[in-house]
């Protein structure tokens, strides 16, 4: 099985890359940043497991920017001439700037609205004749429970990923009858660095990035008769107060 996983040099992508290559399957993971990607290959097939495990054979990392469509379809692309095809898109990048809509520049703005929600059409139109070829797939979109519960500062956020949301539920309607299957997962508070945070703050409380890559890959294995739509998850005993 081939996957693409946005996004997929740090937190919640890495999980997800590295349940993926346990799982057996083929990965290729994207980032804006070739120094990160460097950092992931190392963190997913350290030179000591090489030769014996042969996964350096199933990673491809290609440097993109998901906000520009030709770098998005140039990441298919690549995909396919490596692997042979695609089954499963995982889209995770994403960024998170907060600030109230006064003191938001337009830049932060289309910055936010462009990775979260226009990237994601870019990646799944590129992604779809693949996955159509191959007679059905899987996408798999990474959202937020802010796309349901706004909240003061995240008015760019939130709306990019209440717009994914909404998306994925047009999207799965509209090729579902193409045996591609649509989930989008909502994560509560998660322990990453996303948004400039402390990775290390409320880690004692806070969802882990391997409990969000655990659901997808629930997802993903299936059985392909049915369908699970949407994913929340909430810490199980977030802080009081």
């Amino acid at each position: 099985m081939v996957s693409i996983v946005t996004g997929g040099s740090k937190g919640i992508g890495l999980a997800i890359a590295r349940a993926f290559l346990a799982r057996g399957m083929q990965v290729t993971i994207t980032s804006r940043s070739e120094a990160d990607l460097r950092r992931a290959a190392d963190t997913l097939h350290p030179s000591t497991r090489d030769a014996r495990s042969g996964q350096e054979d199933r990673l491809l990392t290609v440097a993109a920017d998901v906000r520009d469509a030709d770098a998005a379809k140039r990441v298919v692309d690549e995909t396919v001439a490596r692997f042979g095809g695609l089954d499963v898109l995982v889209n995770n990048a994403g960024v998170g700037r907060f600030a109230n809509v006064a003191d938001m520049s337009p830049e932060t703005w289309r910055e936010v609205i462009e990775t979260n929600l226009s990237g994601v059409f870019y990646c799944t139109h590129a992604a779809l004749p693949e996955l159509r070829r191959r007679g059905g797939g899987y996408i798999v979109n990474i959202s937020s429970l802010a796309g349901k519960n706004a909240f003061i500062g995240g008015a760019a956020y939130c709306a990019s990923k209440s717009g994914l949301n909404a998306f994925s539920e047009a999207l799965m309607q509209e090729v579902r009858y193409d045996n591609i299957r649509v989930s989008y997962v909502m994560p509560g508070s998660v322990a990453t660095g996303f948004g400039d945070h402390d990775e290390s703050k409320g880690a004692d409380w806070k969802l882990a990035a391997e409990d969000v890559a655990q659901a997808v890959l629930d997802l993903v294995s299936h059985d392909a008769r049915s369908l699970v739509s949407r994913v929340e998850m909430r810490p199980s005993r977030p802080r009081k107060g």
